[in-house]
């Protein structure tokens, strides 16, 4: 590693440009290789009624802190890395998220040619291992990847206090339900609403057994994942929704937002009112996650909505919208007026709307 870095570029979805976000050192940063970061988005979706229902200003929450972001060079564009853009910038260090959109997992061939590719340039890189890049997803790995960068940056102090304070809030969920026994736990279909889903004569896309999404279900919350397929995700069919049947829905972001009204209201959902999960307004969203590949600094927010959804008797006293604040206070050590922005940025105004 340089002795001194002057000069950073990141291939990476927002979790490397967050980490530098909360080590001070984000002005280092010349270039950025995915698109979402440098983005702000919008989301509609049709009622019953005939309205349309509109989300505006949404983005990840280092692009909300950090908004020269934009108008940095953007080095990667649908996957594909413009190499002579990455070398006239002349980092000091790339720091690559291995399992991000860029470098997908799923290509893996795509992958390791990028990075040999890169380093044919002679240029210094950092490959960082998300969960997903492993056989078993496992959120310790995610503090592997803070720890990481508290070492390229010689902020080694910082990092771990950052990794604990995460660890710490998982924990607190997994203390209330580790106890709970097989036939106490609800069944929670985690389901990506896709207009492509629907297109193909689905109804969204439900995330198996191999999915990130399934660990934080069974692992960490302590329930049941009612798509006991062995797979990421794979189209699930109304028929196949209704027979499943499950006591929860969490919603997450799979080609766009879907908050829970877009379940309730589109005119495309109506044959799913019946639901139980759906009459008994057992639905929760995710937050807005743009090139959602893999989790971020904020995937503690996903344990606490979905452990909210799933037992919400046990987490009662927990007030969503009040520790979403203090999770972003506390993560990126803002003040509550800037957290509140950030709780809209990423879409989780719907908790007040629900009164959690």
């Amino acid at each position: 590693m340089p002795a001194e870095i002057n000069r950073v570029v990141t291939i990476s979805d927002g979790l490397v440009e967050g980490v530098m976000t909360v080590l001070g050192v984000e002005d280092t940063l010349v270039g950025i290789g995915s698109g979402c970061v440098s983005k702000v988005y919008e989301y509609t979706y049709p009622t019953v009624k005939g309205e349309d229902y509109r989300y505006e200003k949404g983005m990840d929450p280092v692009t909300y802190l950090n908004p020269q972001f934009v108008d940095l060079p953007l080095v990667s564009m649908s996957g594909a890395l413009n190499y002579e853009t990455l070398a006239s910038l002349d980092p000091d260090v790339i720091i690559a998220r291995a399992g991000d959109c860029t470098l997908r997992i799923d290509d893996e061939a795509s992958m390791n040619k990028t990075i040999d590719t890169i380093e044919s340039l002679g240029l210094t890189l950092v490959v960082i291992r998300s969960p997903n890049t492993f056989d078993e997803p496992d959120l310790s790995t995610i503090s592997d990847e803070i720890r990481i960068m508290g070492q390229v940056f010689g902020k080694e102090d910082e990092a771990v206090e950052l990794a604990n304070y995460l660890e710490e809030e998982v924990e607190f969920v997994r203390a209330r339900t580790k106890d709970i026994q097989d036939e106490e736990k609800p069944e929670v279909l985690v389901l990506g609403l896709a207009s492509k889903a629907r297109e193909a004569g689905g109804v969204g896309y439900g995330h198996g057994l191999n999915s990130i999404e399934s660990y934080l279900v069974e692992d960490v919350v302590n329930a049941r994942n009612a798509y006991q397929e062995p797979c990421l995700w794979n189209i699930m069919s109304p028929e196949h929704v209704l027979e499943s049947d499950p006591d929860v829905i969490i919603l997450n972001t799979f080609s766009g937002y879907h908050p829970p009204r877009e379940l309730y209201e589109a005119p495309y959902y109506q044959n799913l009112q019946e639901m139980d999960a759906i009459k008994n307004k057992r639905v929760a969203a995710l937050r807005w996650s743009p090139c959602n590949c893999d989790m971020r600094l904020e995937y503690p927010i996903d344990i606490m909505v979905i452990a909210k959804a799933a037992y919400p008797e046990r987490f009662e006293d927990v007030d969503l919208g009040e520790w979403l604040l203090d999770f972003y206070m506390n993560v990126y050590n803002v003040d509550r007026e800037t957290a509140v922005e950030l709780r809209s940025a990423q879409w989780m105004d719907w908790v007040l709307e629900e009164g959690n």
